[in-house]
C-alpha cells in the first residue's frame, strides 16, 4: 500500500484536518463586513452576493451526504487529495476571479469541499490513532467548527477596514493549498468502505435538491418579503425534501445514513442541542453586532466579538478534561444555559454598549463551544465507530440547514419587523431564546423520559469496533408499556455499508453493560 513520509504521525493529520476545515468556515463568518466591497469590486449587486453565500452554504450540507457515498465505492485517501486539491481549485477561483460568475463558482466549490473533507478526514482522525490521543482530536475538532466561525469577524473586520477583499481569500488559498501538500505527506491509501453498499443516488439527491431550495428561498429574503413565491415556496419545498430524505433513510433496508440506530435517547438529545445551538448563535450575534456599525469601525466590531473566539478555546480545553466521564453530558447542559443566558444579556439593551456586546458574545461562545462538538459526540458513541461517517454526516447536514439558513430568516426579521431596527431585531433575540430554551428543555425531557442517568463512555470497547459507548434507552423508554421487555442489549448497529444489523456473532447473549465492564476489567 502506497505510504507518505508522515503517514501514522498524529501532528501531521490533525493539522492537516485544521487546514482543510478552518479555510470555509472563517469565510463564511467573514463575510458581512467586506460583501459590500466584493460586490463593488465584481460589479454585482448585493443580491447576487447573497445568492453566492447561500448556493456555498447548501454545498456546504449537500457535501456531507454525497461525501459518505462516494467513500463506499472509492479509495478513501484518494479521494480526500482529490477534495483537497478541488479546495484549492475553488479558494483560487475566488481569490482572482474577474466576475461575480467566476465569483460564486470557486465560492460553491469551498463549501462543497470542506463538508467533502469533514466526512473524509475527521472520522480516520478520531478512530485510527490511540485512545490517548482521542481527547485531542475532540478538543481540535471544537476548535475547527466553532472556533473557526467565532474568528470569522475578527479577521472580515481587519479586511474590511483596509477596503479590500482579495488578500483574504489569497490567504485562505494558501491554508487550503497547505492541506493538500498536508495530505500527501499522510497519505495510507485504503480501500473502499464497502464495495457491495448500495449505489442508490436518490438520498443525495433528495439532500441536493432540498438544501438547494432552501438556501435559494433563504438568501431571497435579502429583496423580498417572506410571503413571497419566491422565498416561501423554495423555503416549504426544501424544508419538505429534507424531511423526506430522513423519512426514506429511517425505512429504508440498505439506507446510506444511519438514521434508525440513531432513532434512541443519547443521539436525538445531542442531534437537537447541536441544532439550536447551531441556529440560535450565529444569529443571536450577528443581528446585535450589525445594530453597531455606524459607531465603531470594523476592526472595533470584530474586537467585541473576539471573546467568542476566546471562549472556544476555554470550552475545547473543558471538553478534554471531561472527555472521559459522565461530565461531557453536564458540559453540553451548561453549554445552552450559558447560550441562553449570552442571549438575554444581549437583548437586555438595544443597541448594546460595547460592554454587553462583549460580554454577550463570551456568553454565546461558551455555550456553542459547550454544546455543539460534545452533542456530536454524545451522537456518535450511541452506535459503533464504524458508523462514524454516516453520524458525522447526518448531524452536519441538519446542523448545517439549522445555522445557514435561520440566518438569513432571522436577517429578514431583524430588518422587517417592528418600526425601527433595534425593535426587529429585539423580536429576532426572542426567537434565538425560544430555540435555544426549547432545544434545551427538549434534551433534558428525553434525559429524564428515557430514563437515563448521565453514563461515562466505555472508550475501550468503541475504540475496538465492538459496541456502543454506552446504551442509549429507546425513546420515551419510561413511559413505555411495561410489559415490554427492556434489556441493556446492544442496539440497533449500521455497519460500513450501511446495512442495519443487531449484535455481532457471539456477542448476542452478552448485555453491553456487562462487554464495556469487561473491556474496563
Amino acid at each position: 500500500m502506497r505510504q507518505g513520509p508522515w503517514t501514522g504521525r498524529y501532528p501531521a493529520a490533525a493539522a492537516m484536518v485544521v487546514f482543510a476545515l478552518v479555510p470555509y468556515l472563517v469565510l463564511s463568518a467573514a463575510l458581512q463586513p467586506i460583501t459590500p466591497i466584493i460586490a463593488k469590486d465584481l460589479h454585482t449587486s448585493l443580491q447576487a452576493m447573497s445568492l453566492a453565500s447561500g448556493m456555498a452554504n447548501a454545498a456546504y450540507a449537500v457535501g456531507t451526504v454525497l461525501a459518505v457515498l462516494l467513500a463506499q465505492h472509492f479509495p478513501q485517501r484518494r479521494l480526500l487529495v482529490l477534495y483537497a486539491a478541488l479546495l484549492v481549485l475553488g479558494s483560487v477561483l475566488a481569490a482572482a476571479a474577474p466576475d461575480a460568475g467566476v465569483y460564486t463558482a470557486g465560492h460553491v466549490l469551498q463549501g462543497f469541499c470542506t463538508s467533502l473533507l469533514l466526512i473524509a478526514a475527521v472520522p480516520p482522525l478520531v478512530v485510527a490513532f490511540s485512545i490517548s490521543k482521542l481527547r485531542w482530536t475532540a478538543m481540535i475538532l471544537n476548535v475547527c467548527i466553532f472556533g473557526a466561525v467565532a474568528l470569522g469577524p475578527l479577521v472580515g473586520g481587519v479586511q474590511a477596514q483596509a477596503n479590500g477583499w482579495r488578500p483574504l481569500f489569497w490567504i485562505i488559498a494558501g491554508i487550503a493549498a497547505a492541506a493538500l501538500v498536508l495530505s500527501l505527506l499522510t497519505f495510507q491509501d485504503a480501500p473502499p468502505a464497502d464495495p457491495r453498499a448500495t449505489r442508490n443516488p436518490l438520498p443525495v439527491g433528495l439532500a441536493a435538491a432540498g438544501c438547494v431550495a432552501m438556501f435559494y428561498g433563504a438568501s431571497e429574503l435579502l429583496t423580498h418579503s417572506f410571503v413571497d413565491a419566491v422565498t416561501l415556496v423554495p423555503l416549504v419545498g426544501g424544508l419538505a425534501l429534507i424531511v423526506g430524505l430522513l423519512v426514506y433513510q429511517y425505512r429504508a433496508k440498505r439506507p446510506l445514513l444511519c438514521i434508525r440506530p440513531l432513532a434512541s435517547t443519547l443521539p436525538v438529545s445531542g442531534i437537537v442541542v447541536a441544532m439550536c445551538a447551531a441556529a440560535s448563535s450565529i444569529s443571536a450575534v450577528a443581528r446585535t453586532a450589525v445594530l453597531l456599525r455606524s459607531n465603531y469601525t470594523p476592526v472595533h466590531l470584530g474586537l467585541l466579538q473576539f471573546p467568542e473566539f476566546i471562549a472556544a478555546l476555554i470550552t475545547a480545553v473543558l471538553l478534554g478534561l471531561v472527555f472521559r466521564t459522565r461530565g461531557l453530558h453536564y458540559l453540553v447542559l451548561g453549554g445552552m444555559l450559558s447560550l441562553i443566558a449570552g442571549i438575554l444579556v444581549l437583548q437586555s439593551q438595544l443597541p448594546p454598549t460595547s460592554t454587553l456586546l462583549a460580554l454577550g458574545s463570551g456568553l454565546v461562545g461558551l455555550g456553542v463551544g459547550g454544546s455543539v462538538a460534545p452533542a456530536l459526540f454524545i451522537a456518535g458513541f450511541s452506535l459503533r465507530n464504524n458508523a462514524l461517517q454516516r453520524v458525522f454526516a447526518i448531524i452536519e447536514l441538519l446542523r448545517a440547514v439549522a445555522a445557514f439558513m435561520v440566518a438569513p430568516v432571522l436577517a429578514h426579521v431583524a430588518a422587517t419587523v417592528g418600526g425601527s431596527p433595534a425593535a426587529g431585531t429585539h423580536t429576532a433575540l426572542w426567537i434565538c431564546f425560544g430555540i435555544a430554551s426549547g432545544g434545551t428543555l427538549f434534551a433534558v425531557s428525553l434525559y429524564a423520559l428515557g430514563g437515563v442517568r448521565p453514563p461515562a463512555p466505555v472508550l475501550e470497547v468503541w475504540m475496538s469496533g465492538e459496541a456502543p459507548a454506552w446504551y442509549s434507552p429507546p425513546l420515551l423508554d419510561q413511559i413505555r408499556d411495561s410489559s415490554r421487555a427492556t434489556v441493556l442489549t446492544e442496539p440497533l448497529a449500521c455497519d460500513a455499508g450501511g446495512q442495519y444489523g443487531g449484535p455481532r456473532d457471539g456477542d448476542s447473549a452478552v448485555p453491553v453493560a456487562d462487554r464495556q465492564a469487561g473491556a474496563v476489567r
